[in-house]
């Protein structure tokens, strides 16, 4: 198994390394990699990658499976912060203090600020149901970063903007928050 893709998951679980689930190169399962590329450049996902660089991406990430009930990410933790995931299938609950959020499913990506900061998790993700997801590894990002600067320019771009909408939206939350705090 390739470094990137072997990092990309024993750094997210606080279970031990014989309980983890088993992580394959995402290019092992070609229908799999062509879905997780389609996404990757839905509207969605807000990541200005065409096509083919989507694929490089791709070409950088490991599958792995979640059970039922699985803390893909949990909140405050300050080690296993150097991967993202793209949700494949199912669905993750995302809380913070306990409080839910919002509930992602196919095609969301989650983890992207702790990749980009190495700070710790913001909120805690939970698997719904059975989850499949595509893991990018702060490794793989690098490497992407060394074979296809462009591509990884563009990816990183496109993450700093989704976190750029989402700290816009919280913004005009507290606003509103304010205003209703005044009446």
């Amino acid at each position: 198994m390739p470094a990137a893709v072997g990092a990309c998951y024993r750094l997210n679980m606080s279970t031990p390394p014989d309980a983890l689930p088993r992580v394959r190169p995402l290019n092992e399962l070609p229908a799999l990699a062509q879905r997780a590329a389609e996404l990757l450049v839905t509207p969605q996902t807000r990541l200005p990658l065409t096509p083919t660089e989507a694929a490089h991406v791709v070409a950088q990430m490991g599958v792995v499976q979640f059970p039922p009930g699985t803390t893909l990410i949990r909140e405050g933790d300050d080690q296993r912060t150097g991967h993202l995931l793209l949700l494949l299938e199912g669905e993750v609950q995302v809380d913070t203090g306990e409080v839910p959020i919002s509930v992602l499913g196919v095609g969301n990506i989650i983890g992207e600020m702790s990749l980009i900061d190495g700070a710790p998790r913001s909120a805690q993700c939970t698997a719904l149901g059975p989850v499949l997801a595509a893991g990018l590894s702060r490794r793989g990002l690098e490497q992407l970063i060394e074979e296809q600067p462009r591509a990884a320019a563009k990816l990183v771009t496109g993450l700093a903007q989704r976190l750029a909408d989402r700290l816009r939206a919280l913004g005009q939350q507290v606003q509103m928050l304010r205003q209703i705090g005044r009446t």
